[in-house]
């Protein structure tokens, strides 16, 4: 595999991670402004993620399917403090803040280190992720 189809494939297993985070909160909260929030960012995520999957096989490399064992272990975190938590839809809101954090950092570290080809692709998709990031950052706040 290529160096490319590799960091393509890593930020595509930590989107699809918010992706599954997104659409698993979805279900467990109980705020259906949030239920259509959470809707709306898996969607993005799913954006993403076919984006990064349509380059690397482009390349005739095999796009990456699941996600890391730290995105399933944030979820089952979350999942956790949400039924212990008073108010649990914030903590869901709280933790995908958090994946987001974790999403951004990769992405930019990933154009840091970039070629230019590569920077081209993750510069086209680094305004989503983003935009999704500084969402949940205002959701996040907004509820505090």
């Amino acid at each position: 595999m290529t160096s490319q189809a590799s960091v393509l494939n890593e930020l595509i297993e930590i989107t699809r991670d918010g992706e599954h985070f997104y659409q698993h909160a979805e279900t467990a909260v109980h705020d259906p402004r949030l239920k259509a929030i959470f809707h709306d960012m898996a969607l993005a995520k799913t954006q993403i993620i076919q984006a990064l999957a349509l380059k690397v096989a482009e390349n005739q490399e095999h796009p990456a399917e699941g996600g890391t064992v730290s995105g399933a272990l944030r979820q089952l975190y979350a999942d956790i403090w949400a039924r212990l938590a008073s108010d649990g839809d914030a903590t869901y809101v709280a933790q995908l803040e958090s994946a987001e954090d974790r999403l951004l950092h990769a992405f930019e570290e990933a154009l840091e280190e970039a070629d230019p080809e590569l920077r081209t692709v993750l510069s086209a998709e680094l305004p989503n992720v983003r935009a999704s990031h500084d969402r949940m950052s205002e959701l996040k706040r907004t509820l505090n």
